[in-house]
């Protein structure tokens, strides 16, 4: 195929101009540069990913250089393209185009920080967030795909929610830079197909096909047609037979892209390692090439073997120009927003406090007062619904969705409009839109996580994405609400049917381990509110934190609504239920088992003479931000006996109590109530449990100090 060609394999061949790019004579010499600057990166400090990098490189001249909308001194413009490089182990190709192109924060001297003991560098071994320049954290593969994803569902929303003729205030694109074992991880096909379906024109991967992975070549594991399949996945696919060179097909691929009625694919033929000894190969992938093939490369490329990171002025002068086009859209765009802001004043309004991350006050006043809830006995995904539900409604901020699990989590407000294409009429159900705010994820849970990822990092607190599946599977979603924490995101994770009394559905369904997972997890509140109260405390807390996922675990069985419960005890993460100042017993209850801990405490008082006092206890990681005397006062472990109640993995109770009734075992298939008392955790049970335990310490001084699980 001739240079500059392209070829689209949509029913509708796109129309194709070759756009003049003006500065041809330069490519030779910036590609060279470029290539030997990623090889003298690695070569210091023997290690890094040069291969990718350097057979990228003709495809970031395309983006950066003619394509891309962005403005390196203003990196944090709100309509500026977005760029994610899922295959983040190629991140010397972002940095060092970061740095060419002008970003302030990218100094040389920060650029050579690669793989360095410095603690203050900006090049890590994968791109992060808190970087300028860079968009989402990635490295765990596929992750990025679905973040780009949610990125652009972000803008199609904006844009429609926004935008009137003339005034295309949301118009940015979403660039996805991806390597072969992305397409080999599950998260990444969920996100293509959901973004296939969605008709996300507005999303463009990139695909260095360079058919080679650390194992080897692609086809030790991969043989399919990816072009067929991304086709069937409802994508506009374009292929780049020279990949390496052929800057002008790239950029003529991405213009076409960009005019697409679907999400593109661009199958872009790369050479990893390209000029190195180990072009071609496996070795190229994650090691540096050695002193001495990266001086042959430079002999082979007319550069000075005795000579590191040249950039010749004829490079600096490629790029120069960069930052000021950039101003100029600032200064386009924003004169747009002014003008829009005279011909729609309270649309634009919204638009600029949406921009600023701020939440309409309004709904505080919409989560009812305790004496509205209803008094009888309400699982807790209900009453999420009762809580949220109105506030999702009347607040734009939020983007709600679901697993493919609508009639179970309670999520879906009365008159809510589907997020979809505007085109599709559903066989059942109503048809949505761009501007909808309820969007259905399909059985993808992963991908569901890590797209809310996508849409939270689009600007912060425009969009704040909420999820909701069952408890379980959050293990499912478990890598992506971890990236999420890691990137201070801020998402809400509403999981149900949390515990044994889930039922008939078994150990498969029973969440036994998983909160101990999320407890552990750092910059997360993983919250397990008791009754309808607790729930409304769970959900101000989780509206109220910035910089950090939350998860609300509920459960799938009514519970009663209790006497004395906080949602302001909630927001401390742990209080005082039932006080007794003579008490020799605390008893730490959870959630749907509050209830339980609660019946306990009246007989043990009632029936055995044992002073008790009850301490709910929803969420540790609030307990622990809470004053030293506030938790001792809490606890009272100085002058009680303290046990913790909850039918889950005992680890990490240790922190709080003397003992645990605890499950250390798989579920069981049993209705709600018989899986109580199979597992010991009905009131009968536990009573004996607990009057069991005291017994012990009085013969055993010694248990007293030593963790306790019954």
């Amino acid at each position: 195929m001739a240079p500059g060609a392209i070829e689209t394999v949509s029913k509708n061949t796109i129309a194709v101009a070759n756009r003049k790019l003006g500065d041809e004579s330069s490519h030779d010499i910036v590609l060279k540069s470029f290539r030997l600057l990623v090889a003298d990166l690695c070569q210091q400090f023997n290690g890094g990913h040069p291969g990718g990098a350097i057979g990228m490189a003709a495809i970031g001249i395309a983006l950066w250089k003619y394509t891309m909308r962005y403005a390196p001194h203003s990196p944090d413009w709100f309509n500026r393209d977005r760029f994610v490089l899922s295959n983040g182990h190629t991140c010397l190709f972002q940095y060092c185009f970061l740095h060419l192109t002008g970003y302030k924060a990218m100094t040389f001297d920060q650029l050579k920080s690669y793989h360095s003991e410095r603690v203050d560098a900006f090049c890590p071994g994968h791109p992060e967030i808190e970087h300028e320049g860079i968009e989402v954290t990635t490295g765990p593969l596929g992750q990025g795909v679905a973040n780009a994803t949610g990125l652009a569902m972000a803008t199609k929303h904006l844009a429609a929610t926004f935008n009137k003729p003339g005034f295309d205030v949301v118009s940015n694109h979403t660039w996805c830079m991806i390597g072969d074992a992305c397409l080999q991880e599950g998260v990444a096909l969920e996100a293509i197909s959901l973004a296939g379906h969605y008709k996300l024109n507005n999303l463009t991967i990139m695909y260095d096909n360079n058919q080679i992975t650390c194992d080897g070549s692609v086809d030790l594991t991969n043989t399919e047609n990816i072009n067929d399949k991304m086709r069937a996945c409802g994508w506009n696919v374009i292929d780049v037979e020279d990949g390496c060179y052929d800057i002008q097909g790239i950029v003529n691929a991405m213009d076409a892209a960009k005019r697409s009625d679907k999400p593109t694919f661009i199958n872009i033929r790369t050479i990893i390692g390209l000029g190195s000894k180990v072009a071609g190969t496996a070795v190229a992938h994650g090691a540096a090439f050695g002193k001495e093939d990266v001086a042959n490369m430079k002999r082979a490329y007319g550069f000075d073997p005795e000579q590191f990171y040249v950039i010749p002025d004829e490079v600096r002068a490629f790029f120069k120009n960069l930052p000021a086009r950039g101003d100029k859209f600032v200064e386009e765009w924003e004169q747009l927003v002014d003008d829009y802001s005279k011909e729609h004043p309270e649309l634009a309004k919204r638009f600029r406090a949406r921009m600023a991350g701020e939440i309409d006050p309004r709904w505080q006043e919409l989560i009812p007062a305790k004496t509205d809830f209803p008094s009888k006995p309400t699982s807790t995904r209900a009453a999420s619904g009762v809580v949220f539900n109105g506030i999702a409604k009347n607040i734009d901020t939020f983007m709600v969705g679901t697993a493919d699990l609508s009639p179970s989590v309670y999520m879906y407000w009365p008159g809510a409009k589907d997020f979809q294409q505007p085109d599709l009429v559903p066989a059942r159900g109503e048809p949505g839109d761009y501007t909808g705010r309820y969007i259905h994820y399909g059985i993808r849970e992963h991908a569901m996580g890590a797209i809310a990822n996508g849409m939270a990092a689009f600007a912060p607190d425009t969009i704040i994405p909420v999820t909701s599946s069952f408890f379980m599977f959050y293990l499912y979603a478990a890598p992506a609400v971890r990236m999420g924490a890691l990137q201070h995101l801020r998402a809400i994770h509403v999981a149900t049917h949390d515990s044994i009394g889930m039922g008939e559905d078994g150990p498969t369904h029973q969440p036994i381990e998983l909160a101990t997972l999320y407890r552990a997890m750092p910059n997360i509140h993983y919250i397990r509110p008791a009754d309808t109260e607790e729930v409304a405390g769970a959900w101000i807390s989780a509206i109220q934190t910035k910089g950090t996922p939350t998860i609300i675990s509920t459960s799938r069985h009514s519970l009663p609504q209790l006497a004395g419960t906080s949602r302001d005890g909630v927001l401390r993460g742990a209080y005082v239920l039932e006080e007794d100042d003579a008490a020799t017993l605390t008893l730490l209850g959870v959630g749907a088992e509050l209830s339980h801990v609660a019946e306990v405490a009246a007989r043990l008082r009632a029936e055995h003479g044992v002073r008790t006092r009850v301490v709910s206890f929803p969420s540790w990681r609030l307990f622990e931000a809470q004053p030293l005397e506030y938790r001792r006062a809490t606890l009272r472990r100085h002058s009680t006996r303290v046990v913790a109640v909850e039918p889950y993995a005992p680890n990490g109770w240790e922190r709080y109590a003397d003992a645990a009734a605890c499950v250390t075992r798989f579920g069981h298939s049993l209705p709600c109530k018989a899986a109580y008392r199979f597992f010991g955790f009905d009131a009968d049970s536990l009573l004996g449990k607990v009057l069991g335990y005291l017994e012990r310490v009085k013969e055993d001084e010694l248990l007293g100090r030593e963790f306790v699980e019954l």
